[in-house]
C-alpha cells in the first residue's frame, strides 16, 4: 500500500455508531487527509448506509474486527467506536495487524484491560489516540495554554463538575444500553466523565494522581421513587405522563431528542419510518418506551470523587444527573490566581489578587468565538489532531494519546472501588 505520507491516510470503521460516523465525516470535508475505505459492524443496515455514505466497495464490508483482520491490511488506521466492553478485545488484534487507532472513551471497562492495551500498544510500536475530545475544546484549551504559561502559578486545587440533563440521563443511563455495568460495560462514572477525570491529570501534567476516595448510589432512579400513579410504559398504562418530565412522548416524539439511541431498532425501515411506527414501538417494546422508574438499571445517578496528586495538589469532580440546564465547570485556584468558567457559556474569567489598597483582585472575562457542538468544537479538531499524529508517528501532535490519557482512567477505575468498598485507593504506577 502506498506511504503514509501520499494521499490521504485510510481509514476503516469498526463500530459504525453515531460518535464513529461523526469522526468519519472529516474525510467529507477534508477528502485530501483522511478517506473512509472499509467499516465492520454486526448490523447490516448500518455496515449497508456507512457504505452508501462513504462510497465503501463491497468487499471492504465485514461483520466484525475478527473478520477484518483476517484479510491483509487494507488501510492505515481504524476509528474503533465499538460497544465500551468491545474496546480492548477488538483493539488488540487490530494493533497486531498492523493498524493505528483513534479509539472511541472509555478505553476499557476495567483496569486489567487498559494495561493489556498498553502493552500491546508499546510491543506493536502502533499509536493509539483516545478521543478525549475535551482536550482540543478551545475552552479547555485556552484554560490550558493558561496554567502551562504559569498565570496562576502552581495549582493548589481543582474542581470540575459535570451536570448531566435529566433527558440526558434517562435516554442513557436509566433507559438505554448504558443502564447497567453487566450489559453497557462501563459505571456510569466512566462512561459519562472520563473526560472529565481527563482534564484533571491534564491541568496537572507530568504530576501523577497518588490517591482516590469516592462517594455516589443510586438514589433517584428506583421504584420508590416512583410518582403516585405512575405505570409501567409513558404510551401504554400511565395516567401521569402528559405531567411527567421524564415522558418518552415528550422526549422522543414531540422534542425528537437523543434519535440515534432511540429509533436504532426502526433503522430497517428507512425513511420510511412513520410516527405510528415509532409510538407503537415505544408502546410496546422499545426500553426508552419505559417509565424512568421502572427499569433495570442499576448504576449510580450521582456521585463524588476526590483526587490527591503526588505534589498534594488536590482535586474534585461532581456528576450530578437530573438536571435543567446540562453543562460542565471548572475552577483551578493556585499561588497566584484562579480561573473559573462553564464550558457551554464558551468563557472563562481569570483572576489575581490585587496589592494595591483598597483593590481586592482582578479580573479578565475571556470569550472563544467558537461553533457550538456537543464537546464545545473538540470532535473534527480532535481527528485533524490524531491525523497529524498517524501520519508523522510524533504524538506531540495529539495531546490525548494513550500514555497521556491512562492516568485519568487509574483514577476512574480506582474511584470506583472506593465507592463500593468505602475505602481509599491508591493509584498503581505503570
Amino acid at each position: 500500500m502506498a506511504k503514509r505520507q501520499d494521499g490521504p491516510l485510510k481509514a476503516v470503521i469498526v463500530g459504525a455508531g453515531h460518535r464513529s460516523i461523526l469522526y468519519a465525516s472529516y474525510s467529507e470535508t477534508h477528502p485530501g487527509e483522511l478517506q473512509i475505505v472499509g467499516v465492520a459492524d454486526p448490523d447490516p443496515v448500518r455496515v449497508a448506509s456507512t457504505a452508501v455514505r462513504f462510497n465503501i466497495p463491497p468487499e471492504n464490508c465485514y461483520e466484525t474486527a475478527a473478520d477484518l483482520v483476517k484479510v491483509p491490511r487494507f488501510a492505515d488506521i481504524v476509528i474503533n467506536g465499538t460497544m465500551d466492553s468491545d474496546h480492548v478485545p477488538t483493539a488488540i488484534p487490530l494493533l497486531e495487524a498492523g493498524y493505528d487507532i483513534l479509539l472511541e472513551k472509555p478505553i476499557s471497562t476495567n483496569q486489567e484491560d487498559l494495561l493489556l492495551l498498553w502493552e500491546t500498544a508499546q510491543r506493536t510500536g502502533r499509536k493509539v489516540v483516545i478521543c478525549h475530545v475535551l482536550r482540543y475544546a478551545p475552552f479547555y484549551a485556552a484554560i490550558h495554554e493558561r496554567v502551562e504559561r504559569g498565570d496562576i502559578g502552581k495549582i493548589l486545587t481543582m474542581s470540575t463538575a459535570e451536570y448531566v440533563s435529566y433527558h440526558h440521563i434517562a435516554v442513557v443511563y436509566v433507559r438505554g444500553k448504558w443502564n447497567r455495568v453487566d450489559t453497557g460495560g462501563s459505571t456510569l462514572l466512566m462512561a459519562k466523565c472520563c473526560h472529565d477525570l481527563d482534564l484533571l491529570t491534564w491541568m496537572k501534567e507530568g504530576v501523577r494522581p497518588a490517591k482516590v476516595a469516592s462517594f455516589g448510589n443510586r438514589m433517584y432512579f428506583r421504584s420508590e421513587c416512583a410518582p403516585e400513579g405512575a405505570g409501567t410504559r409513558c404510551l401504554l398504562d400511565c395516567p401521569i405522563e402528559r405531567d411527567c418530565v421524564y415522558s418518552a412522548r415528550k422526549h422522543y416524539l414531540e422534542m425528537d431528542l437523543w434519535g440515534p439511541y432511540v429509533w436504532h431498532d426502526l433503522e430497517y425501515l428507512g425513511d420510511s419510518i412513520t410516527c405510528t411506527d415509532k409510538k407503537k414501538y415505544l408502546r410496546e417494546t422499545s426500553p426508552y418506551g419505559r417509565c424512568v422508574w421502572r427499569c433495570d438499571n442499576d448504576i449510580v445517578d450521582h456521585q463524588v470523587v476526590v483526587v490527591e496528586f503526588e505534589d498534594g495538589t488536590i482535586a474534585s469532580h461532581v456528576l450530578s444527573s437530573g438536571n435543567a440546564r446540562p453543562c460542565r465547570q471548572i475552577k483551578l485556584v493556585g499561588t497566584n490566581g484562579e480561573i473559573e468558567g462553564t464550558m457551554e457559556n464558551l468563557s472563562f474569567v481569570v483572576r489575581h489578587p490585587d496589592p494595591r489598597p483598597g483593590h481586592e483582585y482582578t479580573e479578565e472575562k475571556v470569550v472563544l468565538d467558537v461553533e457550538r457542538d456537543f464537546h464545545g468544537g473538540g470532535d473534527l479538531r480532535l481527528v485533524a489532531a490524531a491525523l497529524k499524529t498517524f501520519r508523522t508517528g510524533d504524538p506531540s501532535h495529539s495531546t490525548s494519546s494513550l500514555a497521556n490519557s491512562i492516568d485519568g482512567h487509574l483514577i476512574g477505575f480506582a474511584a470506583d472501588r472506593s465507592r463500593v468498598n468505602g475505602k481509599i485507593e491508591a493509584i498503581p504506577e505503570l
